[in-house]
């Protein structure tokens, strides 16, 4: 599959003057994980290769991590995955809702897909920051003059940074973002540069560039080589940034960045740290910190644990932006998402999933407590994301890009089977801590499942349970309560039937604005909803107006500054005149309801703990009137 002109990097640098800036800048964020492997992929396999003559050890290895790195990430994320966005947008969501728009109708199977990808991804965001951070700590054990007097201190040297890490997340990564860029980009350089040394010295392990060496690894013992292999795709953890970045940095630059930095820098590295294993096989323990000359050993050091922060700050914003976007969605319960940066529209703050991550990053160096034993627990989830990638790629393929069934499956199926295999591999880990994150993809698959349902049912009974609003409009016209000046808006998810805080207006205080609006915030299957198209008027008679504000999965809801738009369309109100009137809704389980009475008080406990609508809409919480009422579910 070719790449289309206009998506070429040249193409692109004509025409944007910032490109060179964001190729710089995806060199941080996008390949901030990807970047950090070499401390400990090439360990970890080698680890796997006992008993296997070190020669063919070393250049299978570095044979199966450069095809990993050429089928996987080159040709399958950068050439074919990153056509797949969803008006400009990518991730698992994203991709989720672009198949929703090519069948043209709500698939469970492909919601189902989008739910388990957003909720293994959080898998991912758990132990990078672990296992990059912990990696670097260890080094200071092979450091000049400290050796394993240091051990004992390594486990909460990870953590202090680790805490440091999630406590600053609330001020932004705007100020020092700029130099995530270049810092990272030094780091590649050095990478390459100590790969390099010890190619000139080795250069017999530019052989293991050939296929047939990693081949000839599997068959001279299949069982080894296939545990080899689940360590080698530690290699290409961090390729779905490749995809899930692609909103902020564009095709062009990230196709970049990877072919003239982080591709080549890498894989020197890889060859540096294979020559040194077929020099002195005693470095294969740990080969990355034994490459670095001792001169420059304290630096590398200092910029190894740069490197790690910065991966570890990408994947965290990652998972805030997921969180958004499964917020919007409707996957999960609304919560408080703050903007640190009024310039830049990615840079957010989601305190709940900070504190979840920094428990849960914790936790994983409690329970591991090494790097190797962490790289166990690394694969599982991300293999399982890319197969859900490459099964809703052909969807798309099949429904949005029109291909015939063969030409979908001839391009799907070659890489559905290097990821199953990839998949297989990993899963050897389960016992020796790959558990870890499917224990807590299935817990968030359930919480969001719960959410689903739960959602559902109250929407269904609010339904049935209300009064059409044309009906209600037609009653009230008929029978004109006493009327009050200003203007009510009416929050609801339901436009069609009569709002709960409309009928406890009316029930309760008796009176009717002199201007009413039910007011309907709608997320769309798109990133961003263009501003022509944000709010859309229609009437249901004199008393009462329908406003639906339109808003894309990537973008943070404002009411009062959505409701100026209307004032384009000729609807005319005073915002400081205006009452906002929600529905807030107590909820007891239920057994007779849709689902199991456990489930119901997770969905109670979830809609409990949920952000405050008025927070989240960001509405002046001095025009807002609450009006409740009871609902089992």
């Amino acid at each position: 599959m070719s790449v289309s002109p206009a998506a070429s990097p040249t193409a692109v640098a004509s025409r944007h003057p910032g490109f060179w800036a964001l190729t710089l800048g995806s060199v941080g964020v996008v390949f901030g994980d990807i970047g950090t492997s070499p401390l400990y992929a090439m360990r970890e396999a080698l680890a796997h290769t006992k008993g296997i003559p070190v020669d063919m050890a070393a250049l299978g290895v570095v044979s199966l991590v450069f095809w990993a790195l050429t089928l996987i990430v080159t040709i399958k994320y950068l050439v074919v995955v990153l056509r797949a966005d969803n008006k400009g947008e990518g991730g698992t969501l994203a991709m989720m809702a672009l198949a929703q728009q090519a069948m043209g109708r709500r698939s469970g199977m492909v919601f189902l897909l989008g739910i388990i990808g957003a909720a293994l991804f959080y898998g991912d965001g758990l132990i990078t920051p672990a296992i990059s951070v912990l990696s670097a700590a260890e080094g200071v054990v092979d450091a000049p003059g400290v050796g394993e007097a240091f051990r004992p201190f390594v486990l909460p040297t990870a953590a202090v940074i680790l805490v440091a890490l999630f406590m600053v997340q609330s001020r932004g990564t705007a100020s020092v973002g700029r130099y995530f860029g270049p810092i990272t980009l030094v780091w590649f350089v050095v990478l390459a540069a100590m790969g390099l040394n010890h190619i000139v010295r080795e250069p017999s392990i530019l052989l293991g560039l050939s296929p047939h060496y990693g081949i000839n690894l599997f068959l001279h013992n299949w069982v080894l080589g296939t545990a080899v292999l689940g360590s080698v795709f530690l290699v290409v953890t961090g390729a779905e940034a490749l995809y899930a970045d692609v909103g902020h940095f564009g095709k062009g630059p990230i196709r970049t960045a990877w072919l003239t930095v982080a591709f080549p820098c890498l894989m020197i590295n890889y060859l540096g740290q294979g020559a040194l294993v077929l020099a002195d096989p005693a470095a294969a323990a740990n080969p990355f910190f034994r490459m670095i000359p001792q001169f420059a050993y304290w630096p590398v050091l200092i910029l190894t644990t740069a490197a790690t922060v910065i991966a570890s700050q990408a994947v965290i914003t990652g998972a805030f932006s997921v969180t958004q976007q499964a917020v919007q969605l409707g996957l999960l319960p609304r919560m408080t998402i703050k903007r640190t940066s009024e310039t830049i529209a990615g840079q957010i703050f989601v305190p709940a999933i900070n504190t979840m991550l920094m428990v849960g990053v914790l936790a994983l160096l409690v329970i591991f407590r090494n790097s190797s034993n962490l790289a166990a627990a690394y694969g599982i989830a991300i293999t399982a994301t890319m197969v859900i990638t490459v099964l809703l790629l052909f969807i798309i393929t099949r429904r949005h890009w029109q291909w015939p069934l063969w030409a979908a499956a001839a391009l799907c199926a070659p890489f559905l089977a290097i990821d199953l295999i990839f998949l297989g591999a990993n899963t050897l880990k389960f016992a020796q801590g790959g558990w870890f994150p499917i224990v807590l993809g299935l817990g968030l698959v359930l919480i969001m499942w719960t959410w689903i349902s739960g959602t559902r049912i109250l929407s269904a009974k609010a339904h049935r349970d209300s009064i059409p609003m044309a009906d209600l409009a037609e009653t009230l016209k008929a029978r004109t309560p006493h009327r009050v000046e200003g203007t009510a808006m009416f929050l609801t998810s339901d436009p069609t039937v009569a709002p709960v805080a409309l009928m406890h207006n009316l029930k309760h205080n008796r009176v009717l604005h002199r201007q009413n609006v039910i007011l309907t915030v709608q997320t769309a299957d798109i990133p961003r909803v263009p501003p022509e198209d944000r709010v859309e008027l229609g009437p249901i008679n004199e008393d009462f107006r329908r406003v639906t504000l339109h808003y894309g999965f990537m973008e943070t809801p404002n009411v009062p500054k959505a409701l100026g738009l209307c004032r384009q369309k000729g609807m005319k109100f005073d915002i400081m005149s205006t009452s906002f009137f929600l529905g807030r809704r107590s909820v007891i389980a239920s057994a007779h309801s849709g689902m199991p009475l456990w489930q119901d008080k997770l969905f109670i406990f979830l809609m409990r703990n949920a952000a405050n609508p008025t927070d989240f809409f960001s509405i002046p919480p001095g025009r807002v009137v609450e009006m409740g009422t009871q609902v089992s579910v």
